[in-house]
């Protein structure tokens, strides 16, 4: 019984960290549902997340807020999906060339501004206690913790975590609720599909993909401000390490659909936090893996998935085609 028991903890706080892990993922996949449903790939999820992590950082640093930071991320990654939209929408440029751009822009400038204003070497100081999203105890958490199994998964499931992990939970049923409930969401299905039947309806295609890039924008900040000032205490350099690219993975592997897009991401959260527990573990016929094997584990599934179901995944008719309004 004491084994079994041991094996319920192990799993309910693997299931825990898989949550944490994810939550980043969760969100950025969302924003790029949003772009990629109204036709505009984006590639530059991870330039935004990126952005919006150093922002958060940097700003509550400076304010001591982390609620101040989280805007900011928000703010700049909102910044940088409008320049993605300014090269695609208005300028019908390339939307490949234009979000590798941001990402390696990103990339850069975070480093150059991290050493100009904290000279440490790319990174932010450490962030005080009031500059972080702290965990939240759901009421009676500590004790009902004994109660077998129920217990257990409210303390350490349900209870526990910071905002913004509830807030990227919260993002699927919103983003489903837009999309598939909304007027707002029809028209965003539509011009993904075909946007000069939307615009013979008399609605503006440009308009309404600026206004699908403004929840990639916002989705991009909270994913950033996640990653820098709730799951860490500062910025530190390619802190994202292609989380932006797993969630664009995971939305394609989900169909640019919002509860298999966030099914997908709790996977790829699942072998990221077994990963980590499997660090130092000695492996049955194996030996202790290398820790550098390990840590390729989620981006090797990523290939492995795309390559098994990307053919099985019909994108939006009209993805990365450039509208040029009939006259």
């Amino acid at each position: 019984m004491a084994d079994l028991a041991e094996l319920w903890l192990l799993f309910v706080l693997t299931l825990d960290a898989t949550i944490r892990v994810a939550a980043p993922l969760i969100l950025c996949s969302m924003a790029g549902l949003f772009s990629e449903r109204s036709g505009i790939v984006d590639i530059g999820l991870e330039g935004k997340m990126l952005a919006g992590a150093f922002a958060a950082a940097s700003v509550a640093y400076l304010t001591g807020n982390a609620w101040v930071g989280m805007l900011a991320a928000m703010g700049v990654s909102t910044a940088l999906a409008m320049l993605h939209g300014f090269a695609c929408i208005t300028h019908r440029g390339d939307q490949v060339v234009s979000g590798v751009a941001i990402n390696v822009l990103v990339a850069g400038l975070t480093i150059v501004l991290g050493i100009a204003w904290f000279a440490q070497g790319g990174q932010t100081p450490s962030l005080p206690a009031g500059a972080r999203f702290q965990s939240i105890d759901w009421p009676l958490a500590e004790t009902l913790r004994a109660v077998p199994v129920l217990g257990t998964l409210y303390a350490e499931i349900v209870s526990g975590h910071n905002i913004l992990v509830y807030v990227a939970l919260a993002s699927v049923p919103f983003t489903w609720w837009v999309v598939y409930r909304t007027r707002f969401g029809l028209r965003l299905r539509a011009v993904g599909e075909s946007p000069s039947a939307v615009d013979t309806a008399g609605i503006s295609v440009e308009f309404l993909r600026y206004r699908a890039l403004l929840f990639t924008g916002t989705l991009c900040g909270l994913a950033g401000a996640y990653l820098s000032t709730a799951q860490s205490a500062a910025f530190v350099r390619d802190m994202t390490a292609g989380k932006g690219y797993i969630a664009l993975a995971a939305l394609i592997f989900g169909k640019w659909k919002p509860v298999p897009a966030f099914c997908a991401c709790l996977l790829f959260g699942f072998l990221d936090a077994v990963a980590t527990r499997l660090q130092g573990v000695e492996i049955p016929g194996i030996g202790q893996a290398p820790v550098s094997l390990i840590q390729a584990l989620p981006y090797a599934l990523t290939v492995i998935l795309l390559a098994g179901f990307i053919g099985k995944a019909i994108a939006p008719k009209a993805i990365g085609q450039p509208y040029v309004k009939e006259r």
